[in-house]
């Protein structure tokens, strides 16, 4: 019996049936169940993963990324893949990008699929996780700079963050002790229900009412976390209004587009229109001119992640939920002082 005989006694193409055997999300209930039925009475056994399935420690960590290609989690991958290697694990990377799909159906069918011993997520929506989830996956998780998670549910798994709200906040709050009343925010979507987004958001509104400065939707772009639809959208906002003089943009990606629409617009960035960007990637310190930026300790968030992991799965440690601090690096791009 082999995977095209579970395929024909079912009646469904073989990439269905891998599609089953894999736990992946996107199969008819009503086909899934049928599927099962015959592997069940056939006690068939994918070939690719019979050794898999014998063993009891497969000594497999998976790193689950939503943004394979985001250099902030590039870097991350790096310094986290160094140390499972040196602990003896192997890494197993995947990213999850279908946007059809929950991101947490994506973790499940991934620690099925490669018998994790341990996964740690970058990015990533995890509000639907509960206790049942928890209980189904038995494996511990370690949630890394991701978008939203369920903060009324918190046992069973571990969170690495930073406070996205407050680092919005002293973003916008240094721009206008500087006399900048005209600020452009850049975000990935305004109108996304993930945590970090809106945070950021809610930590740029929170600044302007501190200063009795009425939040101006006009003057909210969304940059979808890519610097060509950052460019397009700056340079719009600089052609229908002359008075901007500052551009928050909740990531250094978008603040490069930023950053060409601005010089590219006729205008001298620190000079004509201050820049502060997100994240703390390298690009923004080599950039010219250099961009100001909220830092995020990446390199602690990896480290801690992946140390973290490493202990609950060898029971050294409970489940810990921990906020790390960010740095305002202000550099060239933000020069000028309104009087």
């Amino acid at each position: 019996m082999n995977i095209k005989d579970i395929a024909k006694l079912a009646g469904v193409g073989v990439s269905t049936v891998s599609r089953v055997l894999n736990n992946h999300p996107d199969v008819k209930a009503s086909t899934r169940e049928k599927v099962l039925k015959i592997v069940e009475e056939s006690n068939y056994i994918p070939n690719s993963s019979a050794r898999i399935l014998k063993q009891n420690n497969t000594k497999n960590i998976g790193i689950l990324v939503k943004g394979m290609f985001n250099p902030f989690f590039s870097e991350m991958v790096n310094t986290i893949g160094c140390k499972i290697n040196e602990s003896g694990y192997t890494m197993i990377l995947k990213q999850s990008y279908i946007e059809d799909y929950k991101d947490i159906d994506v973790l499940k069918a991934f620690i099925n699929d490669k018998r994790l011993q341990g996964v740690i997520c970058l990015g990533g929506n995890f509000i639907d996780i509960n206790e049942q989830y928890i209980k189904d996956i038995e494996v511990p998780i370690v949630l890394t700079s991701v978008n939203n998670y369920n903060e009324e549910f918190t046992d069973g798994y571990s969170c690495i963050s930073i406070d996205n709200r407050k680092a919005a906040y002293e973003a916008t709050e240094f721009l206008l002790k500087n006399g900048h009343e005209n600020i452009a925010l850049m975000v990935a979507d305004s109108y996304s229900k993930e945590g970090l987004n809106e945070r950021r958001l809610d930590g740029f509104k929170q600044a302007l009412k501190k200063y009795n400065i009425e939040f101006d939707e006009c003057n909210l772009l969304e940059g979808h976390y890519r610097s060509d639809i950052s460019y397009t959208k700056t340079k719009e906002l600089l052609q229908r209004y002359e008075n901007i003089t500052a551009i928050f943009a909740t990531s250094d990606i978008m603040a490069i587009g930023c950053a060409k629409a601005i010089v590219d617009s006729g205008k001298e960035i620190g000079k004509n229109i201050c820049l502060i960007g997100f994240d703390g990637m390298d690009i923004s310190e080599f950039y010219n001119p250099p961009i100001s930026t909220i830092k995020q300790p990446k390199e602690l968030m990896s480290n801690s992640s992946i140390e973290l992991l490493l202990d609950l799965m060898n029971n050294k440690s409970e489940h810990k939920h921990i906020v790390l601090d960010t740095e305002l690096i202000v550099r060239e791009s933000c020069k000028i002082r309104i009087k």
